[in-house]
């Protein structure tokens, strides 16, 4: 027979877990905004300095030299960034997820125990 008193705590339960990972991905998705827009800063500050220094050079070669090592340093800034953000975005799904562990343990032991019987 239908129990209303089980529906409404299955009901809370479940709201439980929904705000729990709601609250989870908005955390994740905040530390990723402020990361990217901290590189994006970051990079800029980093552009208009080599842009000075290449207006400042003394001859093609040291120009050359310049913009190498700039191209380098970007390239590996990025991929390290990107790393990190790649990071950021795995622990945001675990995290995200982590509320639902539980539940979804219970109801597979449910399902495997009536499926023995």
């Amino acid at each position: 027979m239908f129990n209303f008193d089980d529906a409404n705590k299955k009901s809370k339960e479940a709201m439980d877990v929904a705000v729990k990972s709601y609250s989870a991905l908005t955390r994740g998705f905040q530390a990723i905004a402020t990361e990217t827009a901290d590189y994006s800063k970051k990079s800029f500050e980093e552009g208009i300095a080599h842009l000075e220094k290449l207006s400042n050079a003394k001859s093609i070669e040291a120009a050359f030299e310049l913009q190498t090592n700039y191209l380098k340093a970007s390239y590996e800034g990025f991929v390290t960034e990107a790393t990190k953000i790649g990071e950021m975005y795995a622990d945001l799904a675990k995290d995200a997820y982590k509320p639902y562990e539980a539940p979804v343990a219970k109801a597979a032991a449910q399902v495997k125990s009536a499926a023995a019987a």
